[in-house]
């Protein structure tokens, strides 16, 4: 940049700053022109002059702490005095480790330079002694305290500064210091932490060091117990903390970890102030940044953050902190009179107004205002947010009207009251071209006039100007006529009824409605059947105008559905060329979650159902007429899903909405803790478009959002094995309401790994995409897609079971490197998963998924290969593709069947509705799971554990598994039905031929005479008069 050009936008941008000082924007701006000129002394102004007026992040304070650093003379007392100083006002900003582990340098530093001094300064007095610098080093670990994932790096640095300490201390010295070390290292193994485990080797290795032998044991059960608790708290939250690392630690990532804690049952203090302290910083260098919604998630942390401290008690430090840090907004300060007003009402807290510096509630309401963030000086500058103003506002006023109502007044409390009000008022309309829709201050002021002031008519003038200022507002003018029908000015209410039942309001109907009740309760039979007759012709006139909205709407909607028809069929149309390109497919395309119809597995087909034969034109060849396909039901274009509904919304509401859009075959409504939605299932497609019409429409007052379910609904694949349904719901929400999460069955393959997880918006699924491709395990990169059904394969995992192959009677030293030597020869391979246990050694098998079902075939000549001095086994993974067993036996010497019964558990009591996913997922908690089956008519399972002893763990386990609320019932799995199903007779065999099963078949070989009763079980089936002698014509007829 030119440097009379820098100048000119440095010189209008301070002028901007004069009247906007309290303004991230301008001062960033500042800042970055100051770097653009490279002046040193420019930067250091505008550095200091963004701290002067608010909270600044590390990217601000670092500088200044250098620039101090440098210009003072540390080697002093009054020199080091100013640094500190500097170091104290940027750690009362905000939580910064890099500021706090400089700091902690520079004490470290500081105390060895005075204590090496022959002669001390005179003034230097406790300053950087041992017991000075303990406590002042101790201050700042503990407000790194609450980063249960970094603050062992503050912490690890004063350890060893005190192991320094006691390692030169003399023979006196040492049993003091050695007290003081441990219980140093006994709180910190009270603290959730990281590297608890470190933690703990660190006090085994002092306590040999520096205590008696015959203590050793009872101390290390002691510290044992003491950190139990602090172990399970962090191991709780190491995968929240995981998806805060791996979403970068954004925002929104640090918003669904404090919602995740907010909910816990009893909130720990310690952890979720940490939490929030840390979540403050990032909000605060993002807002310097200038990411979007940065500024509004740092006010909305900073709401949260007092609202949790309240039950524990706030400091004026904290009320400081938080109005420097979000002086824009009107709920932090809405907050903060409160709090004074309370300080005020219980004349308890004397040291608490003494170091506000007796701020009154004036006081700060005129320093909130100073601000300028409230007010909004000309049309062409930026909207402010209303929702800001009002809270600031109805504080103050609610703050005085008590104290009229107490007597607590000076006398002008009315007048200050009313001024507040009508200020207020005015910076509302000021502020924005839509204001406030809900009127809180209006309504505030008016029941004030009514009540309290008994000015009847100072209400009536205040709506009518509301009216006036927010003309199409039909909330507005039924507040208007309200208070005219309240204060009996029943000629104006109906004039003004008249007036505007044909103007073009937001919702007329509630006009209509308050007319049609006005007049049954204060109108004559005449007025009454006026009004009902204007009412019908205002009517009349707004549903042709909604005819033509809602043609229009339709029209564009229709044109925008054919074009993304066309483009589908126009990608779906495009051959495959090669290889790569199919690959490429199964990458952008997401998979069905529903399962088919079983193929005929026996490839034959009934007669009826063989084609038609026919000629063709030239009447050589005969082709095949294919008969027409019967309609599958289709879920994903033909649903559309409703959100934010009200709460008392029916489904005759939504039938009646959707009633001119088709024929409706399921509705069905989910209530969830923060909102109600719905999906809405028609018959015909075609329905789709005229149905996406009704978003913004609102029913019951309540504006709903109307969608295609599919747009909300991502495919997620390829995350961590060790993800389940809670891991997911942490990553995902940091983007949205989830609406539901659907896993896939692992019955017929275990190692299927992908889920479909739907918001209840379609934005917070777009957002949600930047998940994808991110690596949250070496090597593994997410999958993250929106599940269009257009674009979808019929099946990714059709072939699967014919592309992964089992790999077993490995070498404990194999790896991955040595498997795709030896299979990579066969052809590309997709995936490598070598198990391993929980201690992460492994299991000596693997799966192996290979890009073509060819390859995986051929290389299963793989099997019996030397690696690693071991010959191993190779199948396919499926047990349906997988070579049967020819021997019937497994290695317990039971049949199959008597094998998988005897390792397998009936589970009992489980949710309706339950995944077979989520069940899956649970119960590989508790024990190593082969397969899960629901039966949902029953509400019931059955479990099949890798070995008997799993089963046992299962069956013997004395704590309850829950499931949703309900307390599941395990017990053992017995062969035939279940109890709850009754057992069915034996059929009647009518003389045809019944076979034995194969465990009552005598073993009777050729030649041999059959025992005496060896038929008794077949023969006892049958009725008397079928068990005479049967002849040749019998046994034709048995042979059909």
């Amino acid at each position: 940049m030119d440097e009379s050009v820098a100048l000119d936008a440095l010189a209008d941008t301070l002028t901007r700053l004069s009247t906007n000082s309290y303004s991230v924007d301008l001062h960033v701006q500042h800042i970055r022109l100051a770097k653009s000129m490279d002046d040193k002394d420019q930067l250091l102004v505008a550095l200091e002059m963004a701290t002067n007026y608010m909270a600044a992040p590390d990217d601000i304070w670092l500088p200044l702490i250098d620039a101090k650093t440098a210009a003072s003379d540390v080697n002093t007392p009054e020199g080091a005095l100013e640094v500190l100083d500097v170091y104290s006002k940027a750690e009362l900003d905000y939580m910064s480790f890099s500021i706090l582990q400089k700091h902690l340098e520079f004490l470290v530093d500081r105390h060895e330079y005075f204590s090496e001094l022959e002669v001390e300064p005179d003034n230097l007095g406790e300053l950087f002694s041992d017991s000075w610098t303990r406590e002042a080093m101790s201050s700042i670990v503990s407000k790194g305290a609450g980063d249960i994932s970094q603050s062992h790096v503050l912490w690890d640095q004063y350890y060893n500064w005190e192991l320094e300490k006691l390692e030169k201390a003399s023979t006196d010295e040492k049993p003091l210091l050695t007290n003081g070390i441990e219980e140093i290292l006994l709180a910190r193994l009270q603290q959730p932490h990281a590297n608890h485990q470190d933690t703990y080797q660190l006090y085994s290795s002092f306590t040999t060091a520096h205590k008696p032998a015959s203590e050793y044991e009872s101390l290390l059960i002691s510290a044992s117990k003491l950190r139990s608790r602090a172990v399970k708290a962090y191991e709780k939250r190491e995968a929240s903390e995981m998806a805060l690392a791996a979403a970068g630690h954004s925002l929104d990532a640090y918003a669904t970890y404090i919602a995740a804690e907010r909910r816990r049952r009893d909130p720990d203090y310690f952890i979720l102030c940490g939490l929030y302290e840390r979540g403050l910083a990032e909000a605060s260098r993002r807002q310097f940044a200038g990411e979007l919604g940065a500024e509004r998630t740092l006010q909305i942390f900073w709401v949260g953050y007092i609202d949790f401290t309240n039950s524990q008690g706030q400091s004026v430090e904290l009320w400081q902190r938080a109005t420097r840090s979000a002086p824009g907004s009107g709920e932090v300060w809405a907050r903060y009179i409160r709090f004074l007003e309370r300080v005020q009402e219980s004349e308890i807290n004397e040291d608490e107004m003494d170091a506000s510096k007796n701020e009154n509630i004036g006081v700060a309401y005129t320093r909130a205002l100073s601000t300028t963030l409230f007010t909004r000086g000309r049309k062409s500058d930026a909207e402010v947010d209303a929702d800001q103003i009002v809270p600031l506002v109805l504080a103050r006023a609610g703050a005085e009207k008590r104290a009229v109502e107490a007597g607590r007044d000076d006398g002008d409390g009315l007048t200050t009251l009313i001024k507040v009000v009508e200020d207020g008022i005015a910076m509302v309309r000021q502020a924005s071209s839509s204001g406030d829709p809900r009127f809180r201050l209006e309504k505030f002021l008016s029941e004030f006039y009514l009540s309290l002031a008994d000015v009847p008519d100072a209400a009536v003038q205040l709506w009518a100007s509301t009216a006036a200022h927010y003309r199409s507002s039909w909330a507005a003018w039924v507040a208007y006529t309200d208070v005219l029908i309240r204060t009996d000015h029943h000629d104006l209410a109906r004039k003004t009824f008249q007036d505007m039942s044909t103007k073009n309001l937001d919702y007329p109907e509630a006009l209509w409605d308050a007319w049609h009740n006005f007049e049954h309760a204060h109108g004559s039979l005449s007025s009454l059947e006026e009004a009902i007759n204007k009412i019908t012709q205002a009517g009349a006139q707004l549903e042709t105008r909604r005819a033509r909205e809602a043609e229009k709407a339709y029209a564009a909607a229709a044109a925008q559905y054919a074009e993304q028809q066309a483009a589908s069929v126009l990608a779906a149309s495009v051959p495959a060329t090669g290889a790569a390109q199919g690959s490429a497919l199964v990458v952008s395309e997401a998979m069905d979650v529903d399962i088919s119809a079983p193929a005929d597995t026996k490839g034959k087909r009934k007669v009826e159902e063989e084609l038609p034969v026919t000629e063709t034109s030239g009447g050589k060849k005969p082709r095949l007429e294919t008969p027409p396909v019967s309609l599958k039901r289709d879920r994903e274009n033909c649903t559309v899903f409703v959100a934010d509904l009200p709460s008392e919304a029916t489904e005759a509401d939504l039938k009646a909405l959707f009633k001119d859009c088709g024929d409706i075959r399921d509705i069905k409504f989910t209530r969830m803790p923060e909102t109600l939605v719905a999906t809405v299932e028609f018959y015909d497609r075609d329905s789709v478009p005229a149905a996406l019409t009704k978003d913004k429409k609102r029913i019951h007052e309540t504006e709903i959002g109307v969608h295609l379910a599919w747009r909300s609904t991502l495919y997620v694949t390829n995350f961590p094995e060790k993800f389940d349904d809670t891991s997911i719901r942490d990553l995902f929400g940091q983007y949205g309401l989830i609406f539901d999460v659907r896993w896939p069955s692992k019955k017929f393959k275990a190692t299927r790994r992908f889920c479909y997880l739907q918001y209840t918006s379609p934005s917070s699924a777009e957002r949600a995409l930047e998940l994808h491709g991110r690596e949250l395990e070496p090597d593994r990169a997410i999958s993250v897609l929106i599940s269009n059904p257009e674009r979808k394969k019929e099946r990714s995992d059709a072939d699967a079971n014919e592309r992964e192959l089992y790999v077993a009677g490995l070498s404990k030293f194999a790896t991955k490197e040595d498997l795709r030597k030896v299979f990579e020869t066969y052809g590309p391979i997709k995936e490598i998963r070598l198990a391993e246990d929980k201690s992460g050694q492994p299991k000596g098998f693997a799966f192996i998924d290979f890009e073509s079902e060819m390859d995986a075939r051929a290389a299963l000549a793989a099997n019996n290969h030397e690696l690693k001095n071991r010959r191993i086994a190779v199948t396919f993974t499926d047990s349906r593709v997988r070579a049967k067993n020819k021997e019937g036996m497994a290695e317990t010497g039971l049949g199959r069947r008597a094998d998988a019964r005897n390792r397998s558990v009936r589970v009992r009591n489980i949710p309706s509705g339950t995944q077979e996913g989520l069940l899956h997922q649970l119960l590989e908690k508790h024990s190593l799971v082969k397969r899960t089956e629901i039966f949902a008519a029953l509400n019931e399972a059955v479990v099949e554990l890798e070995n008997p002893a799993e089963a046992g763990k299962l069956l013997l386990r004395t704590e309850p598994i829950m499931l949703n609320g309900n307390v599941l019932q395990f017990s053992e799995e017995h062969a035939g039905p279940s109890r709850s199903q009754p057992v069915a007779p034996p059929p009647e065999t009518r003389g045809m031929f019944v076979p034995r099963a194969a465990g009552s078949r005598p073993r009777a070989g050729l030649g041999r005479a059959r025992k005496p009763g060896a038929t008794q079980t077949t023969s006892s089936a049958q009725l008397p008069e079928q068990q005479g002698n049967k002849g040749q014509d019998d046994f034709r007829k048995m042979l059909g």
